[in-house]
């Protein structure tokens, strides 16, 4: 079963994710293609074969859970943001220091996050201080 995101018409910011059987997206030599697959998307749908772009359902963080070929950084899930300039789906930006690790897709804090362990063996709790540009415990 192949994935496919539906990007919104102005931004690239996915609103939809569909399952298509992979036998709609093959090609004259029965080789999975993607654009076989937006083409079939498109005519299902009437949206714009440009805006369905293939994701992974098992590629999270830069890495394929099955040891597969990683796909575009991570699965898309609504609100994901396409950057087709790294190929890959990534959440929206959680703080304005935050940056973009595009092998990962992921945002990284600037500062590294705390993991140390209170008395009883449990992890410590701590929210990112954009303003103090720390972690502080909770």
């Amino acid at each position: 079963m192949a994935h496919f995101a539906k990007l919104d018409k102005t931004r690239n910011k996915v609103i939809a994710v569909h399952k298509v059987a992979d036998s709609d997206c093959l090609d004259g030599d029965d080789n999975e293609s993607e654009s076989v697959g937006q083409a079939f998307l498109e005519n299902v749908h009437g949206w714009p074969a440009a805006k369905w772009i293939q994701t992974s359902y098992n590629t999270i963080e830069g890495v394929h859970t099955l040891g597969g070929t990683v796909l575009r950084g991570n699965y898309a899930a609504i609100g994901y943001i396409w950057d087709p300039d790294n190929n890959i789906f990534y959440k929206e930006q959680p703080y304005p220091s935050w940056n973009l690790n595009t092998t990962k897709a992921i945002w990284e804090p600037p500062v590294a996050h705390p993991n140390d362990k209170n008395e009883d063996g449990t992890y410590k709790r701590y929210e990112w201080n954009e303003s103090g540009q720390s972690w502080d415990e909770v």
